[in-house]
């Protein structure tokens, strides 16, 4: 039988940026080292292989081997080595000049690494906008890989799916191969025998076509059960062995050899998306809803009508995305400024890279994985962003103030935040929204200690019941906790939240979001006023609200001094009704999970329940993961309330409960019994327990 069908495996490797050494080490051992192992026993296959910058630092510093052994199957011509933008991230959010930047830069690695520049490139999540064809025609990208659903959306029908078509954006061309949806749902979980009969009937119906198969490395070995499956009861050699054995008329090959012998099928524009899966994930309908079995990749169904979901959506679906883009997008801007200022050094470029981790895709959206659930990748993200900005500081020294406040739209909703920044803190705030401090840098070491999250809504929240205890995906090393009763909140999990509750509130209530709020200060809007002097700066909220009916203002005053790690913070409430005794607190947040440092000669930590301190005038906390202690200290004396904030979301193999932030409530009971205004001075003292540096090594 005369060879009739091209088949190209590409295969895309990828772990997170933050993501845990001891994760990263079992999936090599369960994935990455025996399916290379196995590839490598059949000489007559082609694999063309993705993988990301981050994960082949990795690999390069302690698999060495490893490296060494794709640079002799690339040069032995087996292995197409596949560029990309280097950390992985989804191009569609990033500014043209980064997208083309990480491409360039990534190239330049597999270059000096390989000894050849790659010609093509794989698309994070397969997430395609119709400018991008320029981009990659700029960073010297000729072909990549799209699903054939985004094909489908295009007009095309399934007979002409089979190879690859040409497209531009006022650039020269570039190839996009169509990716076989069906293919993705029967490798490697139904027989090898099932999957060959499909390739028979691909190449009966279009002799001399090609057909692709892009998806993760991962799936083979790393998820759950799949090691056993694909190595231990050996799915994947048999598989191998029999496409070897069909040489006749099957050619198992690479996206780069198609391109070099097979012409295109013609030429055109397929519309903005990505794979089936992420089309669902990314609606922003919050409902439950029936994802049809396609989303199980282990079960060979015809799929579901294509959603209508876009991936940039993951920006209004999760606000705590929305505010890492927001910070991203600050970064780039101002890194462009810097460099149009002071043209390129070792220091400049330093902070690119540290940008680029920052703008790893894994940390801005959620499907299947954890994703921007997850802590530690969200804080990597932080980490890098502010490791960037600490980066720029060296090279603009001597031309910014020791402490400052900036007034600007760092998150592009049309209204003005607020900035103080020092050398050691940087506090952004937002007048609009309750007055509230939503991001609370300490530079050294680099971490966001609000990079929390609020409880919402998802579909699958339909059916909370999950294992008690189980392995989380391999985005994460934890254990997953019982599910917890589905809570949600109804304003952001931050800080200088302005609360009145009644007098005899109960913690309970707080934390499990029953108390009924008695003003609308939370999420009202509160007037600001910028106070600049040499050595220090203030920013005045105040806001004219509602308490119990009656007319009441709230002026909280931040103050912030030139090298100082400490926010002072003074209250006046005006118009108190008169004896009505009622509970004011104030709400901080702080990402991930706390610890109590001792306090009145004993200390406590953060469990799954609820928990208070007595009267006193201070707390202090420490989170030993970031390296940050927490201080807040109260001229008069008050109940302190902490509590965990746990979200309940979708991991690969179940729900699984995380603890998002750790609150931190100050209260105070007040009865009022003439028109006096009440005061309280707070200061909140954030330091660095060590030193970070980014970790922005270069291969």
């Amino acid at each position: 039988m005369a060879e009739t069908l091209r088949l190209i495996l590409v295969v895309h490797q990828h772990q997170p940026v933050g993501n845990f050494d001891a994760v990263i080490q079992r999936i090599y051992r369960d994935s990455y080292q025996p399916l290379l192992a196995t590839f490598e026993r059949w000489p007559a296959l082609g694999l063309s292989l993705h993988t990301s910058g981050p994960l082949l630092e990795w690999l390069a510093a302690h698999h060495p081997d490893y490296i060494e052994r794709l640079a002799s199957l690339a040069a032995a011509g087996r292995v197409e080595i596949l560029g990309g933008a280097y950390s992985d991230p989804i191009l569609s959010w990033l500014p043209r000049a980064d997208r083309v930047a990480q491409i360039v830069d990534y190239g330049d690695v597999l270059e000096r690494r390989f000894g050849t520049r790659p010609r093509g490139m794989w698309l994070a999540e397969r997430v395609w906008e119709p400018t991008m064809a320029a981009d990659l025609a700029s960073a010297g990208i000729e072909h990549t890989v799209l699903d054939d659903v985004r094909f489908l959306a295009a007009g095309l029908n399934e007979s002409q799916l089979g190879g690859y078509w040409l497209t531009d954006d006022d650039s020269p061309p570039i190839a996009l191969f169509t990716g076989s949806e069906r293919l993705r749902y029967l490798i490697p979980y139904a027989p090898p025998e099932q999957v060959i009969a499909h390739l028979r009937r691909v190449a009966r119906a279009q002799p001399g076509a090609t057909i692709v198969y892009a998806d993760d490395a991962e799936k083979f070995g790393a998820w759950p059960g799949m090691r056993e499956h694909c190595f231990e009861h050996g799915w994947l050699p048999r598989f191998f062995e029999m496409l070897s054995a069909e040489r006749d008329w099957l050619r198992v090959t690479t996206l780069r050899e198609v391109i070099d012998h097979v012409p295109p099928q013609g030429r055109v524009y397929v519309p903005e998306g990505s794979y089936r899966e992420m089309s669902t994930w990314s609606t922003l309908d919050s409902r439950p809803q029936q994802l049809g079995k396609a989303e199980h990749a282990e079960e060979v169904v015809d799929a579901p009508t294509q959603p209508a979901g876009t991936w940039r959506n993951f920006r209004v679906k999760y606000p705590v995305v929305d505010e890492l883009t927001a910070r991203m997008l600050h970064v780039s801007r101002r890194w462009a400024r810097v460099h149009r200022a002071s043209g390129t050094s070792d220091t400049l470029v330093a902070a690119r890279r540290a940008l680029h981790l920052g703008q790893c895709g894994d940390a801005y959206w959620h499907g299947i994985f954890g994703g921007a659930y997850l802590p530690h990748l969200r804080q990597a993200a932080y980490q890098q962003l502010i490791a960037a900005d600490g980066l720029l500081d060296e090279i603009t020294a001597g031309h910014s103030p020791e402490v400052s406040a900036t007034l600007d739209d760092f998150n592009a909703d049309v209204h003005h935040e607020v900035l103080l920044r020092n050398s050691r803190l940087m506090a952004f705030f937002a007048p609009q929204q309750g007055g509230m401090l939503y991001e609370l840098d300490v530079r050294s070491p680099a971490a966001n200690v609000l990079a929390t999250f609020a409880r919402r809504p998802e579909p699958y929240h339909i059916s909370p019941a999950a294992p008690a205890n189980y392995e989380s995906n391999g985005h994460a090393e934890h254990r997953a906790e019982p599910a917890p009763p589905l809570v949600y909140d109804q304003y952001p999990r931050k800080s200088l939240l302005d609360h009145f509750f009644a007098a005899d509130v109960r913690l309970t209530d707080v934390a499990e979001a029953r108390a009924h709020e008695r003003g609308d200060f939370i999420t009202g809007r509160y007037e600001r006023r910028i106070r600049r002097h040499a050595d220090r700066v203030e920013l005045e909220l105040s806001r004219r609200g509602k308490m119990l009916g009656h007319a009441v203002r709230i002026t909280k005053t931040i103050a912030l001094a030139a090298d100082s790690s400490v926010l002072d913070i003074e209250y006046t409430l005006e118009g108190l009704p008169r004896n009505v005794p009622c509970c004011f607190a104030v709400e901080f947040n702080l990402a991930g999970a706390w610890e109590a440092a001792e306090t009145d000669g004993r200390a406590a930590g953060v469990g799954g329940e609820a928990w208070q301190f007595v009267v006193g005038d201070s707390l202090a906390m420490i989170d030993p993961a970031l390296g940050v202690e927490f201080a807040i200290q109260s001229a008069r004396d008050a109940g302190f309330w902490t509590f965990p904030v746990n979200t309940l979301s979708r991991g690969q193999v179940g729900l699984e409960s995380i603890q998002q932030s750790t609150v931190v409530m100050p209260h105070w009971h007040l009865v009022s019994d003439s028109r006096d205004a009440w005061h309280v001075q707070l200061s909140i003292a954030t330091r660095g327990l060590r030193h970070s540096e980014p970790v922005a090594g270069s291969l």
